[in-house]
């Protein structure tokens, strides 16, 4: 008897970790509102993630894909429970001003600077900051996301950080006021430069059969690394957020075997995204 009694300790003790590293599963089988960049969508990471974590949460999950900045501001007007965003400077300041909280690095992949094979101002293999000063001396034609994303954010400190003016009133800089594969497109169209995030670039690639008009020129560079964080919104800013699903999806993002499966989404046979140095 005290045999047995030993044995069901140990195993209810052994049932006990395992569920304390899983997030709490809905009863309920609640809707959790995500606002997220257009490069989680566009490559199809989010379907992919979506039922594993249906499954083990008994949370679904609805979200908005758009700019970091406007994700911020869904976040800022109670429109979304949690985000999937990628500006760390600009989301530290959100979760600063009390808009957010528990900001927890998850992912990350690397921005790229692409153009024309014929490459008329002459990038290819610079570093970014020598890139975006070649196409501004030579005024290259370079189509700007232009909508406060993540990725627009991130130029504008790059043209910031080379030491250059944001050319944003040169009749060579064209804003797009649009997502990144439409972005893409609109320089493929006009046989200008872009910079993109390498996931969304692979999707677009895939588009065009392996054979895009437009061609990786600059990458590698450490300023081009893309960090993606989720933010639970701050409960106390929205009294309407569903904190407890913000925060399962939060912790659920960090577990091993769902890392594991960001790392094992591919495209085309390609890694898309990573996982950050613990």
């Amino acid at each position: 008897m005290k045999r047995y009694s030993i044995s069901l300790c140990f195993s209810l003790i052994a049932v006990f970790l395992i569920l304390s590293q899983t997030p709490a599963v809905s009863q309920d089988n609640e809707l959790l509102r995500m606002a997220t960049t257009t490069s989680t969508d566009n490559t199809g990471l989010l379907d992919y993630l979506k039922p594993f974590f249906k499954q083990e949460t008994g949370i679904d999950v609805q979200w908005v894909s758009t700019g970091t900045g406007q994700a911020l501001k869904l976040g800022e007007n109670c429109d979304a429970d949690v985000l999937l965003v990628h500006a760390p400077e600009t989301e530290k300041k959100f979760v600063a001003a009390g808009f957010g909280i528990n900001r927890r690095e998850v992912m990350y992949n690397d921005f790229i600077i692409i153009g024309p094979a014929t490459d008329p101002a002459g990038v290819k293999g610079k570093t970014v900051r020598d890139a975006l000063t070649a196409i501004q001396n030579k005024q290259g034609l370079f189509i700007s996301r232009g909508d406060k994303s993540g990725t627009h954010i991130t130029e504008m400190e790059l043209w910031k950080g080379s030491g250059l003016t944001i050319p944003d009133k040169e009749a060579w800089y064209v804003q797009a006021g649009q997502g990144m594969l439409a972005t893409i497109q609109m320089a493929a169209e006009r046989n200008g430069y872009t910079m993109t995030d390498r996931g969304t670039y692979i999707k677009y690639e895939d588009t065009q059969k392996g054979n895009p008009p437009l061609k990786i020129l600059v990458e590698g560079d450490d300023l081009l690394k893309n960090l993606y964080s989720v933010i639970e919104v701050n409960p106390a800013k929205c009294t309407n957020v569903k904190s407890d699903l913000a925060k399962a999806f939060s912790e659920w993002m960090a577990l091993s075997s769902t890392q594991k499966r960001i790392t094992d989404f591919t495209l085309s046979g390609k890694q898309l995204f990573f996982i950050p140095a613990r």
